[in-house]
């Protein structure tokens, strides 16, 4: 054999020693630590309901034996949290739990939707005829015997500005309106009838000061919508006597 055959056995020989021995490490040694999993961060709690502690309200008596609870006219926890569901079903603000006169006024409508002319007050006719109710303090339209606008609540006028009874028609149609009469105190989506009277909306508490000078006013939502359905020519009819004036 020649030095060189030697020594590419030899270098074979070596490498092959080498990478028996890298192997056999390898087999002894432990295995890798398997990693842990992520610990997930803990949620945080979800905040406590709000206790409802409104006191008894005007109206008491009237929510609770709407809202079939016992009616003693003492505000519980039960009432409370009863009244709160109704006024977030019903879109009213604060939804606080209290039996105060827009909750009260928005019974009266719930209660009326099944059918708000069933005493027949309001004349039926083959056209829209929009009906108010000074009585209930309600409005809505209807074409002959179908309602077409349920029944919402309204403020009509106070003690010696009272809302005119009898049939009118709606003549003008002012979408943002400012009065002419009361320092340009806004008037959203006013629609005349009567002079100076009309149907509109109003921004705020609806039922502040008692009540309005003459007009019939609806919350701001409730007047957008009543704008969208009625034009001018329309018929409005107004019955009845408000509550606390003399009529």
């Amino acid at each position: 054999m020649s030095r060189t055959t030697r020594r590419d056995t030899a270098g074979v020989i070596g490498r092959a020693a080498v990478t028996a021995a890298i192997l056999a490490a390898a087999a002894l040694a432990p295995p890798p630590a398997a990693s842990a999993a992520p610990v997930p961060a803990p949620s945080p709690s979800a905040p406590a309901a709000e206790a409802c502690d409104a006191g008894t309200g005007p109206y008491q008596r009237e929510l609770e034996d709407h809202l079939r609870r016992t009616p003693d006219g003492t505000q519980d926890a039960g009432d409370c949290e009863a009244i709160r569901t109704f006024q977030r079903d019903n879109g009213i603000r604060p939804a606080d739990g209290y039996a105060g006169l827009l909750t009260f006024r928005t019974v009266v409508a719930v209660a009326a939707r099944a059918n708000p002319n069933a005493a027949g007050d309001c004349p039926v006719r083959p056209h829209r005829v929009t009906c108010v109710d000074m009585e209930r303090q309600l409005l809505w339209v209807q074409r002959g015997r179908t309602v077409v606008f349920p029944p919402v609540p309204v403020r009509t006028g106070r003690d010696d500005q009272e809302t005119r009874p009898g049939w009118h028609e709606v003549y003008w149609r002012s979408v943002d309106h400012g009065s002419t009469l009361y320092d340009n105190s806004p008037m959203p989506y006013a629609q005349f009838f009567d002079g100076g009277q009309a149907l509109h909306g109003r921004t705020g508490y609806l039922y502040a000061h008692g009540g309005s000078a003459g007009c019939v006013n609806l919350t701001v939502p409730d007047a957008r919508r009543l704008w969208d359905l009625l034009t001018e020519g329309d018929a409005v009819y107004v019955w009845g006597t408000k509550p606390g004036t003399e009529g």
